[in-house]
C-alpha cells in the first residue's frame, strides 16, 4: 500500500476530512476517507501529533467513571474522563484541568501517562496519550451547557454488572475490565 495522495474536503471547526488516495497491492488507486483534529499538509503529518488524553482515575478502591451524553451516537454512555490539548498545555496541566472541567476533582497524584495511542484507527488520525491517576476532591460540574456528564465512583463489583448491562466506550469498557481482574486477584491473595 502506497500513499500517493491527501486532500482536504472539509474543514470543520474541530474535525478536519480528508480523502486519501492509495496505490493498493494490485496497483490500483484505491480512495480512503479519514477525519483529523489536525491540520494535514502531507503525508508525514498524519497521526503525527497527540491530541489529547484519556483518563483513568481511581479513588481508594474505586473508578471514576463519566456517564455522558455523546452527540455522535444520541445516548449516553460510560466513558472516561477526557480532553483535548490546548495550545502550549503541557500532559500533566490537561490531565488536571480535564479532571477539573468534568468532574470537579483534582489530581493528587499521576501514577503513569502511557505513550500515544491511536484511538480510532479505521477513521481517523487521533492519537491521545491513556494517564493513570490518583485523584482526590469532591465531585462538582464545572461543565459548558454543550456537556451532559454525570461524573462518579464505582467498585468492582458494581463495574462487573455495568459491563455486562451498559454501554461503554471501548476505552472505558477495557479499563473498568482490568479493574475488576486487578481487584479479583488483590481479593484472592488476601484470602
Amino acid at each position: 500500500m502506497e500513499l500517493i495522495g491527501l486532500e482536504k474536503v472539509h474543514d470543520g471547526k474541530y474535525l478536519k476530512n480528508y480523502e486519501l488516495t492509495y496505490l493498493n497491492k494490485a496497483g490500483r488507486e484505491k480512495k480512503y476517507e479519514i477525519v483529523s483534529r489536525k491540520e494535514l499538509r502531507s503525508r508525514e503529518d498524519l497521526g503525527r501529533r497527540v491530541s489529547g488524553v484519556s483518563i483513568v482515575a481511581c479513588k481508594e478502591d474505586k473508578m471514576l467513571l463519566l456517564k455522558e451524553f455523546r452527540m455522535g451516537i444520541n445516548k449516553e454512555i460510560y466513558n472516561l474522563c477526557a480532553g483535548m490539548l490546548e495550545d502550549g498545555e503541557t500532559m500533566e496541566e490537561c490531565i488536571r484541568r480535564e479532571l477539573y472541567e468534568e468532574t470537579g476533582l483534582s489530581a493528587k497524584k499521576i501514577e503513569c501517562i502511557l505513550p500515544p495511542s491511536y484511538s480510532a484507527v479505521a477513521i481517523s488520525d487521533i492519537k491521545t496519550n491513556i494517564a493513570f491517576v490518583e485523584v482526590e476532591g469532591e465531585l462538582a460540574d464545572h461543565t459548558s451547557e454543550n456537556e451532559k456528564i454525570r461524573p462518579a465512583f464505582y467498585s468492582a463489583k458494581e463495574l462487573w454488572h455495568m459491563i455486562q448491562t451498559e454501554e461503554f466506550s471501548s476505552r472505558s469498557q477495557l479499563a473498568a475490565y482490568h479493574f475488576i481482574m486487578m481487584h479479583a486477584k488483590q481479593e484472592k491473595e488476601e484470602t
